[in-house]
């Protein structure tokens, strides 16, 4: 699928820095205790975090050693938003209703 808008100019070591950074939100997303439903899918997904992590030090380990000092958040952003971060995000995030701060807490469990 290609995006709508063309992506901005990258390094290589950027573009993989982008790539394993979604991939690592893909994952987390999946084991997120709010919408798994199946422990294998995420003793899966945390197995492959470990590598998406390693990917994700490597490439900033090669925009590092390359005199790639500083992280350019514009473009990097820019790019995130085009391949759909936000959604990746989303499922970050707690699903239903907020707790209401004002309600008892729920009695101790004995």
């Amino acid at each position: 699928m290609q995006p709508e808008r063309p992506l901005p100019a990258l390094t290589r070591a950027e573009q993989d820095f982008l790539h394993h950074y979604l991939k690592v939100l893909e994952l987390l997303g999946r084991i997120n205790p709010a919408s798994a439903e199946y422990t294998y899918a995420g003793v899966n997904a945390a197995q492959a975090l470990v590598t998406e992590a390693a990917g994700l030090r490597d490439a900033l380990t090669s925009m590092y050693d390359r005199a790639e000092k500083e992280i350019h958040r514009e473009p990097l952003v820019r790019t995130l938003r085009i391949l759909g971060a936000e959604e990746r995000i989303r499922r970050l995030s707690l699903a239903g209703p907020e707790p209401d701060p004002d309600a008892a807490p729920p009695p101790a469990p004995e």
